[in-house]
């Protein structure tokens, strides 16, 4: 308690407050030129409710940025000056949401408008852990010391869609041209009270290709290990964000450069210094990044279970050496990793049920006699097994005969199939491992959770399996 105490009297005053500015600077349309079909119908309808019952209301953030740099906005964040429960009270699908922060969110059929409420620059009830991370802080303030608490100067602008003017307090909009990422206020401070704002800024600076201010970096390897304390559940909605940006190997190879990459999942301190592991995980994030690029859906599961899968694959190995039957060895190897790796990040029993299905079907595609393939096609995650499977292939972990035989057996019909099933490769590469074990005790690998994927017929790095959107900054 006396530490606790101590350091946040020593915060208090050596800490540099960022510089609250009364007045921002006031960019008209002409100048900016942020193309109004971009914007949100919902976000606007938001704006013009709150502003017709007296409410000051701006789009505000990640959104502003992207609509500055032409991009069409994922997610669309509002600021006002009215309460979460002032703001419920206009819209008939609204929740108020968080114990941190207290939010609204209002709800419009598929997307979501997240609305928060100004906040105070300083607050004597803040709650701080002993590292300095705000747990709880809601009171509210007014506009100025709203935009002097938000994180980077690019995220701290402020768009009125009814008079289309931008609001920039930080010359946030000088630094979206000269693509540079900068902290408001004293860096170490921002991030000790919160550090997941170091991933944030890897994150934005690979997404957007700007660079990260050197007195914004320069803060980041001495507090790496702060990540540590970082909610498990927070850390992983960090992380999806981070891996579906789109510029996931952009992310990746900067957190490694930062040295942000310990202790976020077991396989990025490890597979990353492996040829055999960097080249599979590398392969992946790759296709990923071009799925989220083309607009297609991706399986947070599938995602998932391509990180974990060297950590999983080393275990079993150990495990069949010691002798342990093949299918048994490889289900107690995925216990033992998604045990370990929950325990850092908060992933989801859904995407976990899913992850364990696509590494069970691995060992059921080397088997192709009799009628275990036409068996594995009646699967609900064969599809999603498929692609793993193709993934493995290129990154030559797996004979690529393997992959090609199985993508002609699913494209084939039922005569064709009788064909591939008597063919001597079919026979030879089962035979093997049917005479080195039994049969396990868990041998479809199914763990009684399933959804359904869709029928395409691409390798891709990801089953099309809809996951909702996470907000993305």
């Amino acid at each position: 308690m006396i530490k606790k105490f101590v350091t946040q009297v020593q915060e208090l005053f050596t800490r540099k407050k960022p510089r609250l500015r009364k007045e921002p600077k006031r960019i008209a349309a002409a100048e900016h030129a942020i193309d109004r079909e971009l914007v949100s119908r919902n976000a606007l309808r938001v704006c013009e409710t709150l502003q017709k019952h007296g409410f000051a209301t701006y789009i505000v953030g990640g959104a502003v940025r992207d609509l500055l740099l032409g991009i069409a906005p994922k997610d669309f964040d509002v600021a006002t000056d009215a309460t979460p429960e002032q703001v419920k009270a206009h819209f008939r699908r609204a929740i108020i949401i968080g114990r941190r922060f207290r939010l609204v969110h209002v709800m419009f059929g598929q997307e979501t408008i997240e609305v928060s409420t100004f906040r105070a620059l300083e607050n004597p009830d803040r709650q701080t852990d002993e590292h300095g991370r705000v747990l709880a802080d809601n009171l509210f303030g007014s506009q100025p010391e709203d935009a002097a608490r938000r994180d980077f100067t690019i995220n701290a602008l402020y768009y009125d869609p009814v008079t289309e003017t931008v609001l920039d307090y930080h010359d946030g909009v000088k630094d979206i041209r000269r693509r540079k990422l900068r902290m408001i206020g004293e860096p170490e401070a921002r991030y000790r009270e919160d550090p997941v704002r170091m991933l944030r800024a890897v994150r934005f600076a690979a997404k957007l290709g700007f660079e990260i201010d050197e007195a914004t970096r320069k803060p980041i390897t001495t507090l790496a290990a702060l990540i540590e304390n970082v909610p498990a559940a927070r850390l992983f909605e960090e992380m999806l964000k981070l891996l579906t940006s789109g510029h996931a190997v952009a992310c990746i190879t900067r957190l490694r450069v930062e040295g942000l990459h310990h202790g976020l999942l077991p396989l990025l301190d490890v597979i990353l210094e492996q040829p055999e592991g960097e080249r599979f995980v590398m392969l992946a994030l790759s296709r990923t990044d071009e799925r989220v690029r083309a607009g297609k859906h991706i399986a947070i599961g599938f995602l998932f279970a391509t990180l974990l899968w060297h950590e999983v694959l080393k275990q079993w190995k150990l495990r069949e050496g010691r002798g342990e039957h093949r299918i048994p060895a490889l289900d107690v190897a995925i216990d033992e990793v998604l045990e370990r790796q929950t325990e850092k990040l908060a992933i989801q029993r859904r995407y976990t049920s899913d992850m364990r299905e696509i590494w069970m079907l691995q060992p059921r595609f080397e088997r192709r006699t009799g009628r275990n393939p036409v068996k594995l096609l009646e699967h609900l995650r064969v599809r999603a097994g498929y692609d793993f499977l193709m993934l493995r292939c290129a990154a030559e972990e797996a004979p690529a005969e393997l992959g090609e035989w199985w993508t002609r057996f699913m494209e084939s019909n039922e005569a064709e199939r009788e064909s591939l099933l008597a063919a001597p490769q079919a026979r030879d590469s089962a035979a093997a491992p049917n005479r080195r074990r039994r049969r396990g005790r868990r041998g479809n690998g199914s763990s009684g959770v399933a959804r359904d994927a869709d029928g395409s017929a691409s390798a891709s790095a990801n089953s099309d399996i809809a996951v909702p959107s996470s907000k993305g900054g």
